[in-house]
């Protein structure tokens, strides 16, 4: 049979797989399931069930400056910098970007994007006039949807050709 501190390593080593701990967190989870380990050997321990709910975890104080860079945007999830981070979340966390705000009280118009590369894409709309290109797209389509028709030089109803009937064939 396994010793007291053998059961303790094994538990333990179980728990750091799964969360990081540092060094005072480690050595207060020893002693505590050591005890555990101790009292259900002798037989003492007591099951305790919660009588209070539940407490929601506390949202965490985010230093909004060491996360959103000019150059990269920090995940809070895995601690990885991106220049965009929506596709990030959704591909390998599978939470979108207002779940992942929610929980970590981003507010709702900060983006999820790098300063530098949001000025460069509105540096680039403006220098090649996406804007009055939007706009211009936005006023064609009013006025198609106002119930102007115009002609097309595509036929709106396609006809079938005439399919040639069998020729029979000579013997």
């Amino acid at each position: 049979m396994a010793t007291l501190s053998e059961l303790t390593v094994q538990v333990l080593t179980a728990r750091m797989s799964k969360k990081e701990m540092t060094l005072e967190e480690l050595q207060n989870e020893m002693v505590t399931i050591s005890k555990m380990i101790k009292a259900i050997d002798e037989g003492t321990l007591q099951e305790t069930t919660p009588e209070t709910p539940a407490e929601e975890p506390k949202l965490q104080k985010i230093n909004m400056k060491k996360v959103f860079k000019d150059n990269e945007v920090i995940c809070l999830l895995c601690s990885k910098g991106f220049t965009t981070l929506k596709r990030h979340l959704s591909s390998v966390h599978q939470t979108t970007d207002k779940e992942y705000k929610k929980q970590f009280n981003i507010p709702a118009k900060q983006p999820l994007v790098a300063k530098a590369y949001s000025e460069k894409k509105k540096a680039d709309a403006l220098k090649n006039n996406l804007g009055a290109k939007m706009q211009a797209g936005r006023k064609a389509k009013a006025e198609i949807t106002s119930g102007e028709v115009f002609e097309s030089a595509v036929p709106a109803v396609k006809t079938k050709a005439a399919v040639p009937a069998k020729v029979a064939k000579k013997k």
